[in-house]
């Protein structure tokens, strides 16, 4: 798949010649740590020094201004004093310069005389055409081309096939040295700082089109554009893997208040219902982030969850058996040949079930031949060998032995190595071959599993549908009746009326019991009487969520006494538990008895917009949290996907004395509230809980529903 890169972004990925405007003789400067790293970083464009001071630097000249510099030049690295960053962008756009790293830091981290600074940086910009990577950033690194734009001390990474795209510029050095010390290379690395312009977004395609690059790395400590990142994501992890780390998951994060959707939706719910839309593999530490990236750069993807244990011990078989079934994966059944196979060339006392020990003297012939004959059963899909130092041989003889095989195998293998002294020979060998070894079995687990995961992803990328708008929905008729409420002033703090809430939904198909407003006892025996007994009361108030706890519901009413005595029972408790609510009155609504009760959701992300909520519903969403999240609109595969995540969703086919619920109803609303979040942007949040859910065929009502509008 072709990946077009904007072609404004060119000067940063393959310039024609760099200036450093900020270059130091100074060894201790940063500006003289850029020069450094660019003049011995083998690039081959021309490369300028630039400071007032004039002289040479490194053996080459060094200008006065950017005016002096001659062509080629198309990439300025900016690392001056911050307040002169502006006048010395100017200058660059002068000279023509369309493409600028600023690493100079003392911008918007610094306060607001930083973030006013950054402000005229691309106004600046703006003016000149000119594209920027930074402030506060330690540049970028291409191991192929070769480029080395930034201040880092040296050695800087090995070539490699990994892209390494960070929001931090401190971790940057870390990886670099953590990368050589794991036996991976980078293809490139970016740093982006305090992205006033270019961001994490705009890099993906050019590493997408980058042939060096296999997989893509993330350090992501937030997204501004989430849905334009969400579509290039997409785009890219059709062809590459994308594997991110978000940091800062357990910040308090935006809590809205008017329902369980807004209390149990978070910056987090938000952020893995987008990378999972979009393909993007999510990791939880560094660590992950590149044992997941070596396992997807050097394996082929395998067929399927099955994987093939050998070892010498039965320890760390167990071990990993237990590790594998944890990650989602299974222990292969190996067919009766493979047995027969493996139990001529192993001791008598040899397991051949899998896992498959070969006990503590197990040659490395043995290891081999083993190897060779559980990749040649179809049923096995994936092999992890266990190598703890063999008592008999050295470990690095054994490894010598089995990478032809695994070079050649069209099935991934994973190496846990246990120990350290005694496998650092080995370690070498797998690390020169490209094979990823892991200490202990549950890290090699893990990399099994990720590499499944990405290989179901591209198998259901062939198939994936588009998400048209729904046909049988009316969104002129909801926008009626919104903007009529809102015409006549509304409610301050956003809430809607359930009459106008009601409105929206019907005009999206998504059923609800008949039900309306008594502002007195009469009133709620004339409406029991037209929506037909039983009936439920319940409090009409904004401020109240939960309404069962304040008294605020009753249940089964079948007499107008009853519904007279209820009317101001429901009142009288809601104003005990809750003195401060406003009481609108008692909504009067027809009873759907039978069903499972589930909750159906959606609310408004600053970064990603209208994501959807399910799970368990009624009383149980707050103590289960039984809840899933994923980005609206959603087709129908989507909206099983997410159904299938929650036990509420599981339990929808029968359980115990439960019949088998409309499971296809429930798919029908999720869509349909997906959709009406998607076509009202101003819908801050909206729920639906519970959900009855009759039997199969019979469909689904949102019994309680209540939505606010954003400011």
């Amino acid at each position: 798949m072709s990946h077009p890169i904007d072609p404004t972004l060119i000067p940063f990925f393959n310039p024609t010649g760099i200036a450093v405007i900020g270059a130091s003789t100074a060894p201790a400067k940063l500006g003289f740590g850029v020069a450094r790293n660019l003049a011995q970083s083998g690039y081959t464009g021309a490369i300028h020094f630039v400071n007032p001071r004039g002289g040479r630097l490194l053996e080459r000249p060094t200008y006065p201004t950017i005016a002096d510099v001659p062509d080629p030049v198309d990439l300025a690295v900016i690392i001056v004093a911050a307040p002169l960053v502006p006048e010395t962008l100017a200058a660059a756009g002068r000279r023509g310069i369309r493409a600028a790293i600023i690493a100079s830091g003392g911008f918007r981290e610094t306060g607001p005389e930083g973030a006013a600074l950054e402000t005229e940086c691309l106004r600046v910009a703006g003016e000149h055409g000119i594209r920027l990577i930074g402030p506060n950033c330690v540049g970028l690194i291409d191991t192929h081309l070769p480029l080395d734009t930034t201040f880092l001390p040296p050695p800087g990474p090995t070539p490699g096939d990994i892209a390494f795209i960070s929001h931090s510029g401190a971790i940057c050095a870390a990886v670099i040295d953590w990368a050589r010390g794991q036996g991976f290379g980078l293809s490139h690395l970016i740093s982006l700082g305090n992205q006033i312009d270019v961001r994490e977004t705009d890099t993906l395609a050019p590493m997408a089109a980058d042939p060096h690059t296999k997989v893509i790395t993330l350090y992501l400590e937030g997204i501004n554009d989430g849905r334009r990142f969400v579509r290039a994501a997409r785009e890219v992890t059709r062809d590459k893997p994308i594997i991110a780390l978000k940091v800062g998951r357990y910040s308090s994060g935006r809590r809205a208040v008017a329902s369980h959707t807004g209390a149990l939706a978070g910056q987090e719910s938000a952020f893995n219902a987008a990378f999972r839309r979009a393909g993007v593999i999510r990791a939880n530490t560094v660590e992950e982030l590149f044992d997941w990236a070596k396992t997807l750069a050097w394996c082929p993807l395998p067929a399927g969850p099955d994987v093939a244990v050998l070892t010498n011990a039965g320890g760390p078989g167990v071990t990993a058996a237990d590790a594998l079934e944890s990650h989602g994966l299974r222990l292969a059944a190996l067919s009766p040949e493979t047995e027969a196979a493996l139990r001529a060339i192993l001791p008598a006392d040899a397991s051949v079930r899998n896992p498959v020990d070969m006990l503590a003297a197990a040659t490395a012939g043995q290891y081999v031949e083993s190897l060779r004959i559980l990749l040649d059963d179809p049923g096995v899909h994936s092999v992890m060998v266990i190598l703890p130092p063999p008592p008999m041989e050295s470990a690095g003889g054994v490894a010598r032995a089995l990478i032809p095989i695994i070079y050649a195998a069209p099935k991934p293998v994973v190496i846990a190595l246990m120990g350290e002294r005694m496998i650092q020979e080995a370690v070498e060998y797998f690390r020169a071959a490209r094979v990823p070894e892991y200490r202990f079995p549950e890290r090699a687990a893990s990399a099994l599993a990720v590499l499944t995961e990405r290989a179901e992803k591209v198998r259901d990328a062939a198939g994936e549908v588009e998400r048209p708008p729904l046909a049988d929905t009316d969104p002129a008729a909801a926008r009626r009746a919104l903007d009529a409420y809102r015409a006549q002033g509304g409610d301050p703090a956003g809430f809607l009326p359930f009459e106008v809430v009601s409105e929206m939904l019907a005009a999206y198909g998504i059923p609800t019991p008949g039900a309306a407003l008594a502002t007195t006892a009469d009133e709620a025996v004339d409406l029991a009487w037209q929506v037909g007994f039983p009936v439920a009361l319940k409090v009409a108030s904004p401020d109240i969520v939960h309404k069962t706890e304040a008294g605020g519901v009753l249940l089964n009413l079948h007499e107008p006494d009853e519904v007279e005595a209820g009317f101001a029972a429901v009142l009288a408790n809601a104003r005990a538990a809750e003195p401060a609510a406003r009481l609108d009155g008692v909504h009067v609504q027809r009873m759907v008895t039978t069903g499972q009760e589930v909750i159906i959701g959606a609310v408004r992300d600053p970064q990603f917009e209208a994501i959807v909520m399910f799970g368990s519903g009624g009383v149980e969403v707050e103590g289960l949290r039984d809840v899933e999240f994923s980005l609206a609109p959603l087709n129908e595969a989507e909206a099983n996907v997410l159904i299938e995540r929650t036990w509420a969703g599981r339990r929808l086919a029968g359980f115990r004395n439960l019949p088998p619920a409309d499971r296809a109803a429930v798919v029908g609303i999720i869509r349909r509230l997906g959709q009406l979040a998607a076509d009202f942007p101003e819908l801050a949040e909206i729920e639906l809980n519970p959900v009855r859910v009759l039997p199969t065929g019979e469909g689904a009502f949102a019994v309680d529903v209540r939505a606010r509008v954003g400011s």
